[in-house]
């Protein structure tokens, strides 16, 4: 394949696969409206816009990957995660993605609901899930918040790579040869790659909004932590 870009072009997944994609897509995203209403405040509302002009600004920035021959840039699903919850973070992510399919051709417009399931809808996902088991075990000091930022951000943009492999599996339009286990290798290699650059984008923006405001940081107002049991005494005796 001539790209390995996570932004589908039209025409790479043929028709059928993109209106099931499409779907899903939209289904999530309206269960993510309507969920995300719950957690809207006069916190988080502003901050939804502010991360979503943030990840659009952030996203015209390129940096090269020079192993592999391409470029990337920062997904922002871990990002939107830490900063707006689930999931306003994924209807965040997937108006970037849809401004840019319409306004500047970045990824088909056919293949928009590949690219919103992909990097709005996994990578969201996959960087939560991890943001809430991280800030269970890990001190919540800037330190323990980078590397939560680190690590959910580097996964999160392999996850949605891989994303991209399953959707090639069922509807991609070149015939690898069988040839999908290569594909999968590469994806992953090349966006372990940009993913250390998003992890890197991620936890000094989280960081730097903590240091000053850490009650704009969904995830450290919302992911309580963990409470050890109290101890019962004992008295005369094991019991």
């Amino acid at each position: 394949m001539e790209t390995l870009a996570m932004h589908i072009s039209n025409g790479i997944i043929d028709g059928p696969v993109a209106a099931v994609f499409a779907a899903l897509a939209l289904a999530v995203l309206t269960f993510c409206v309507l969920r995300g209403r719950r957690d809207l405040d006069d916190r988080l509302a502003p901050m939804a816009g502010l991360v979503a002009a943030f990840i659009f600004a952030v996203q015209m920035l390129n940096f090269p990957i020079f192993t592999a021959g391409v470029s990337g840039h920062l997904l922002g699903g871990a990002l939107a995660a830490m900063l707006v919850g689930p999931w306003v973070g994924a209807l965040c992510v997937a108006v970037v993605l849809v401004v840019q399919a319409l306004v500047f051709g970045d990824g088909g417009v056919a293949m928009l609901g590949l690219n919103i399931t992909n990097m709005a809808l996994l990578g969201t996902a996959a960087a939560y899930v991890l943001i809430a088991l991280l800030l269970r075990v890990l001190p919540r000091t800037p330190t323990g918040l980078a590397v939560t930022a680190f690590v959910s951000a580097l996964v999160s943009v392999v996850v949605a790579s891989q994303g991209f492999v399953l959707q090639y599996w069922l509807g991609g339009t070149t015939d690898l040869g069988g040839n999908l286990t290569g594909l999968a290798g590469t994806m992953a290699g090349v966006h372990l790659l940009i993913g250390i650059g998003e992890g890197l984008i991620t936890a000094t923006t989280v960081v730097t909004v903590a240091k000053v405001r850490p009650d704009l940081v969904y995830a450290l107002r919302a992911l309580k932590p963990a409470v050890p049991a109290p101890a019962v005494p004992v008295a005369g005796g094991a019991r």
